[in-house]
This record gives structure tokens, C-alpha cells and sequence, in this order.
């Protein structure tokens, strides 16, 4: 799950923060790729709107 995409829905860092519990300054922190159990969470929180895309989080072989 891309950052861009997570803040595009809920439309601001503390908007998403805000949705997950945690500070503004860890999603301020996130990578392009957020991280893992974040994702999980999301999409379970957003109902499927956002969707956690495994292959984001696999190294090719």
C-alpha cells in the first residue's frame, strides 16, 4: 500500500494517523511503501477501498 494512496483518501497525514491511533510524526516517517501491519489495518478499517497489495512487500527472488 503506497503512502500517496492512504493520504489521498483520507485527505490529510492527520486524518490517517488519526484512523490508525498513532502520531502524525510515524506517517510523517512512513516510506513510499507504508508499513506492513499498517496496511493490514487500513484496508480492514477502510473496507476494502484501500487494499493491502502484497507484492509491495515481497523482494524479487
Amino acid at each position: 500500500m503506497y503512502k500517496k494512496d492512504v493520504i489521498d483518501h483520507f485527505g490529510t497525514q492527520r486524518a490517517v494517523a488519526k484512523a490508525l491511533g498513532i502520531s502524525d510524526a510515524a506517517v510523517s516517517q512512513w516510506k513510499e511503501v507504508i508499513p506492513e501491519k499498517d496496511a493490514y489495518r487500513l484496508e480492514i478499517f477502510t473496507a476494502g477501498a484501500l487494499k493491502y497489495q502484497e507484492n509491495a512487500y515481497r523482494q524479487a527472488a
